[in-house]
């Protein structure tokens, strides 16, 4: 399989209960080129869950990206494969999402404070799949907020060999 390139230069970020295949539609709509992502769906959802309806979408969808939530590297292969099969033209790991719920299943931006098993994870998700895999962050997380410290996480995650970050630019409270 020969890799796409994505032209990355405009994304539309996922919004929570909106994105759908039907409000990708419409993006698409205002732009031809634009990366679109589905809300984040957590590897539980997929692994034990209706996989058709979280990841069905139209084929005017494409370039298209399937956001995931989660931190065990083996679940998140096993989702990032079903995403490559289902046709998506990216994965994303969502390590920006400072929701309680979210954290409590330990994922979403809580793992900034895990830099190694974020680069765990996406090193397992690069492993099962030839499309390209991502990462979306925050610019840090309650007091670790400065340069240095996303500077630091980005460091580790990209020597799993992730080399697109997709930077929510400001910081998630957690406390």
């Amino acid at each position: 399989m020969t890799q796409k390139t994505i032209d990355r230069r405009f994304c539309i970020a996922p919004m929570l209960d909106w994105t759908d295949t039907h409000c990708r539609g419409f993006h698409r709509l205002l732009t031809r080129q634009a990366v679109l992502y589905t809300e984040m769906v957590t590897t539980g959802a997929l692994i034990y869950g209706d996989v058709e309806r979280h990841l069905r979408f139209g084929p005017t969808e494409h370039p298209v990206a399937l956001q995931l939530g989660g931190s065990d590297p083996a679940d998140l292969a096993r989702c990032s494969k079903l995403a490559q099969d289902y046709g998506y033209d990216e994965v994303n790991l969502n390590v920006g999402c400072p929701s309680d719920r979210v954290q409590s299943g330990r994922f979403g931006a809580c793992l900034m404070a895990e830099p190694g098993l974020v680069a765990e994870c996406t090193a397992a998700m690069r492993r099962a799949v030839t499309i390209p895999v991502t990462v979306k962050c925050r610019i840090g997380i309650d007091q670790q907020d400065d340069y240095a410290d996303l500077q630091r996480f980005v460091t580790t995650v990209a020597d799993s060999g992730v080399s697109t970050f997709i930077v929510h630019a400001r910081k998630a409270w957690l406390d």
